[in-house]
C-alpha cells in the first residue's frame, strides 16, 4: 500500500475543487434527519482515502462531478432550506470542508449573522493553529471531528495516509481545547478491538477529560460500493450496519 501525506494531498485536491473563493459541490442543498434535522451542502474532494467512505465519485473524481459555488450561494441555499424545513442547523458535508479554508470561513461568517448553528464536520487533519484561531472567532459553531480508528496503525490502514497523521490530529484536538472551541470527537470503531478503544480513551483523557464527556461512536454502513472497497483491501469490520441500520457483526 502506497501511503501519502494528507497535508500535501489537501493542496493537490484543492487545485481541483477551489477556484478563487468558490468551492466545488455535488449536491446542494440536501435535507437530512441527522442531528434532529439539518440543511446540508455536499462538497467534493477529500484529503483521506477511507476504505469505508460512502462518498464515491465526488471523492475520487471531484473534477468530473461537481459545480463551483460562491460562499454566498452556498449559504443562501442551505439557510433557505433550513428555513423551509424549520431546521436550526447547517453544515457542509460529503467530503472534507476544511480543504477550502477561505471559502469555509466566509460561509461561517455569513452564518454568524443568523440564528443557525453551523456543524463543521472534519477529519481534523487541517486544524492547525492558524486555522483554529480563525475558527475561535466564529460564534455559531460546533466542530465535529471524525477520527478514523483508535491509533496510528488503524488510522493508516483505514485511510492510506501516513500513520503519524494520527498524532497530528491528537495535537489538533489539544488546540481546540486551548482555544475554547466547542467540539466533540466521533471515532470510527468498526475495526477496533476493545483494548485499543480503552487505550485511545486513556490518551484522550490526558488531553482533556471533557473530550470523553461527548465521545461519539461511529460504525460503517455496508453500502455496495463500501463492501467492494473493503473486499478489495482485504479488510473486515468487527461491527458494521446494513444501510437500513441493522447491526451486522461481520461481512
Amino acid at each position: 500500500m502506497n501511503l501519502f501525506d494528507p497535508i500535501s494531498k489537501a493542496k493537490e485536491i484543492g487545485q481541483l475543487v477551489i477556484k478563487d473563493n468558490e468551492r466545488m459541490y455535488y449536491r446542494i442543498p440536501r435535507t437530512g434527519k441527522w442531528y434532529g434535522g439539518i440543511a446540508t451542502a455536499d462538497c467534493c474532494g477529500c484529503n483521506l482515502k477511507c476504505v469505508f467512505c460512502w462518498s464515491n465519485k465526488p471523492r475520487d473524481y471531484p473534477e468530473k462531478t461537481g459545480k463551483f459555488y460562491s460562499p454566498e450561494q452556498v449559504f443562501n441555499k442551505i439557510s433557505n432550506c433550513a428555513r423551509i424545513n424549520n431546521y436550526r442547523l447547517l453544515r457542509i458535508s460529503g467530503n472534507e470542508p476544511t480543504i477550502a479554508k477561505e471559502h469555509l470561513l466566509k460561509v461561517l461568517s455569513l452564518n454568524d449573522k443568523t440564528k443557525y448553528l453551523f456543524i463543521l464536520e472534519t477529519n481534523g487533519t487541517l486544524l492547525n493553529e492558524e486555522f483554529v484561531i480563525d475558527l475561535s472567532k466564529i460564534r455559531n459553531l460546533h466542530v465535529r471531528v471524525s477520527l478514523k480508528g483508535t491509533n496510528p496503525e488503524e488510522f493508516s490502514m483505514l485511510t492510506s495516509a501516513i500513520p503519524q497523521t494520527f498524532d497530528m490530529i491528537m495535537d489538533n484536538l489539544k488546540l481546540l481545547i486551548d482555544y475554547k472551541i466547542r467540539f466533540n470527537l466521533a471515532v470510527m470503531l468498526s475495526f477496533s478491538p476493545d483494548k485499543n478503544i480503552v487505550l485511545l480513551k486513556q490518551r484522550l483523557k490526558k488531553i482533556s477529560k471533557s473530550i470523553l464527556d461527548d465521545f461519539e461512536e461511529e460504525y460503517i454502513f455496508l453500502y455496495p460500493h463500501v463492501v467492494n472497497r473493503l473486499k478489495k483491501a482485504g479488510i473486515k469490520p468487527l461491527i458494521a450496519y446494513t444501510p437500513g441500520g441493522i447491526p451486522k457483526k461481520l461481512i
